[in-house]
């Protein structure tokens, strides 16, 4: 074969030689460009993903694959043999993996470039489109560091910038590892106040709102704000949010409905704060609105000018201090100021303009009481993980239908409690944000 080859290089006239040196040497020259211009910096990584070659050497060097002999793909399109199979790898405690701890965490931030490394951080933007949109977040934690610093790690994009507030109940190494996490990022930062976060009081929406004004105040000129908290995991794309952030043209969206009556006394009397809110025999004067309360949760996607509104509002400055003495205000707070009109991004408070947790954007929750038979009218079938506080966490046998919802979190994760979840999320969200399609 190379005898051949080289005789036919012998014909060859001094024209056609030349012909054929130039293609070679352009070739070369090729391949040297492309691999050169895909090599990463983790200091100065770079994102052009112009080639398909680029586009496969970078996911290469980013992909996250789950652990053990689980097959996601299959786990995501829903076969049931592939979903009992990782449901019952969870029950044999020999398998489970052993998490990271506070620790862990500081002694491998003490080099932010390894870190970024090990930790497959993705430290460029991958279209024009997202780096001109940033994204806000407001993130409200207070313990199990792998599990926020998977959540950070799975919408870190560097055009975002996101605020953490760490309870002042949390240990003090749990906030120092937050810290080092932090710090190894020009676009993360910890709250400059906190607050000591108590169960269905007013502290959860304090919390909020110290981390709104501090994102504010940054430089980034983000778009839109997404607050979570530490068992939140995304079932959206950074580029997926953007596009349906987009669509909502100035709006926010979020659970807002007219309470049912039990509710009613949640904010018609005073409470008071031991270890949790105790109501009085105080009956509350009635809110500083015109429009009713409005029934919601604690999670939203809000305007930057909605935001700004919070603090120079005087109508939700009023309701906001009249709220500070009732029970679980972040399930009506958010929900109310979305009705009232001239807060920006609202919507009328009449009922055909009512949203629930399962139409709005912000978060998917699979509460006990709903679950069912999906063919008999349930909104959605059992859960196949653990129940807290009468939530679900989820388990392997829930993705397939949580990927098919357009929310852009779902709440809760627990590696505790199924750790085949969450990382089938990591592998499949990966790989949909440098393929933009599933696997």
């Amino acid at each position: 074969m190379l005898l051949k080859f080289q005789k036919k290089l012998r014909r060859l006239n001094s024209k056609q030689f030349l012909v054929l040196g130039s293609a070679v040497l352009f070739f070369t020259m090729l391949m040297v460009f492309f691999i050169t211009d895909c090599n990463l910096d983790y200091n100065n990584q770079n994102g052009n993903l112009r080639s398909e070659y680029c586009r496969r050497f970078y996911y290469h060097e980013f992909k996250l694959l789950a652990s053990g002999r689980k097959n996601c793909s299959r786990i995501i399109n829903g076969d049931l043999d592939e979903v009992r199979n990782a449901l019952i790898d969870n029950l044999i405690v020999a398998n489970r993996r052993v998490l990271a701890t506070e620790r862990d965490y500081m002694e491998v931030t003490k080099d932010c470039t390894h870190f970024k490394k090990m930790r497959k951080y993705v430290l460029f933007s991958f279209s024009d489109e997202e780096t001109n949109y940033p994204i806000a977040y407001s993130m409200v934690i207070h313990s199990d560091i792998e599990m926020f610093e998977r959540l950070l790690r799975s919408i870190y994009m560097p055009q975002n910038v996101y605020c953490i507030h760490v309870d002042m109940k949390s240990s003090e190494t749990f906030f120092e590892a937050v810290k080092a996490i932090a710090s190894c990022f020009p676009n993360v930062f910890v709250s400059s106040k906190r607050e000591s976060v108590i169960y269905a009081s007013w502290s959860r929406v304090q919390a909020d709102l110290y981390c709104m004004e501090d994102l504010l105040n940054s430089n980034v000129d983000w778009k839109y704000l997404i607050n979570t908290c530490g068992t939140d995991f995304p079932l959206k794309t950074n580029a997926e949010m953007v596009k349906a952030l987009k669509l909502l043209n100035g709006k926010n969206s979020m659970e807002s409905e007219i309470p049912p009556s039990y509710k009613k006394i949640r904010w018609e009397y005073h409470y008071e704060i031991k270890n949790y809110p105790v109501r009085t025999s105080i009956q509350k004067n009635p809110p500083p609105l015109n429009t009713p309360i409005f029934s919601g949760n604690a999670y939203v996607v809000l305007t930057r000018d909605f935001v700004k509104s919070l603090f120079e509002n005087s109508l939700a400055k009023e309701l906001i201090e009249w709220a500070k003495d009732t029970y679980s205000p972040d399930e009506y707070i958010w929900a109310t100021l979305q009705r009232i009109p001239g807060m920006p991004g609202s919507v009328p408070n009449h009922i055909k303009y009512d949203m629930s947790d399962l139409n709005a954007l912000a978060r998917l929750v699979k509460w006990e009481s709903l679950e069912g038979d999906m063919e008999r009218g349930a909104p959605y079938s059992v859960c196949t993980g653990k129940h807290r506080r009468e939530i679900c966490v989820y388990g392997t046998g829930d993705l397939h239908w949580l990927v098919q919802q357009h929310h852009f979190f779902a709440n809760k994760f627990d590696p505790r409690v199924d750790d085949h979840a969450i990382q089938c999320l990591e592998e499949y969200l990966r790989y949909k944000l440098f393929y933009g399609k599933n696997v």
